[in-house]
């Protein structure tokens, strides 16, 4: 049995999320399928983050094991045939070690969120960014921003139906840069809870909007309430980009 690691690129319009389920298409299921259709082995891939619907990816890690010996060169080419026209991509191949679990054994995650702040709708861009027309005070979301870095009680920023065990989670970086409309939030951690980047950039979009002054944001951060976060910034504008081991 030889394992392998690989690295995947999916647009997550329109599926339900990384994880297999039975309400529609998912990443994994078309993996596996693709996987299956080359080798006639039936594997479980194991992802690294398991990302909600919509939600894109321009490096997830993943790993499956298969029996047989497969031809290196025939490998990448011939699982990316069998995923045919769907918008997921396998970029790279590799054999590990036995031992390696892409999820367990990831030391940091990074996400990107993607805002384009501008009058004129999305061509381009839709279903890739959170487009918000009224201007955002930048100045004002990098100074939130900063409250969030470190080892805190993440619970305001928690999905409901979080499996985590804790909510205390460290945040390592977080950088916001604006380049003409458009705004990039960057956020990279060990692990994250369930929907929690989107419920800070909700957040940190409330003090841009200038809804919120940094006390109000303050209080909702240090209330652990999750009925005090703003709402959720839409799945289109977040990207996992990067994993490190």
């Amino acid at each position: 049995m030889q394992r392998y690691k690989i690295k995947v690129e999916y647009d997550g319009t329109p599926f339900v999320g990384w994880q297999f389920q039975k309400n529609g298409s998912s990443i994994q299921e078309i993996l596996q399928n693709a996987i299956f259709g080359f080798s006639n082995e039936k594997v479980v891939v194991t992802g690294a983050g398991r990302t909600d619907s919509g939600v894109h990816a321009l490096a997830q890690v993943a790993h499956f094991d298969l029996k047989k010996k497969i031809n290196k060169k025939s490998f990448l080419p011939g699982i990316n045939q069998h995923i045919g026209n769907k918008p997921v991509t396998i970029l790279k191949i590799n054999k590990s070690n036995k031992n390696f679990h892409a999820r367990f054994d990831a030391k940091k995650r990074t996400y990107l969120y993607t805002i384009i702040n501008r009058q004129s709708p999305l061509a381009l861009q839709k279903n890739k960014a959170w487009h918000i027309r009224k201007k955002l005070n930048v100045k004002a979301m990098k100074k939130g921003a900063k409250l969030l870095l470190g080892t805190h009680d993440f619970s305001t920023f928690r999905a409901s139906s979080c499996g985590a065990k804790s909510p205390i989670k460290t945040m390592e970086k977080i950088s916001i840069k604006k380049n003409k409309n458009k705004i990039t939030l960057k956020f990279t951690s060990r692990s994250f809870l369930q929907q929690q980047v989107r419920s800070m950039v909700g957040c940190i979009k409330y003090l841009g909007e200038e809804k919120w002054n940094i006390n109000a944001f303050k209080e909702s951060f240090k209330s652990k309430n999750r009925k005090k976060c703003a709402p959720p910034a839409p799945a289109c504008g977040l990207y996992l980009k990067n994993i490190s081991y």
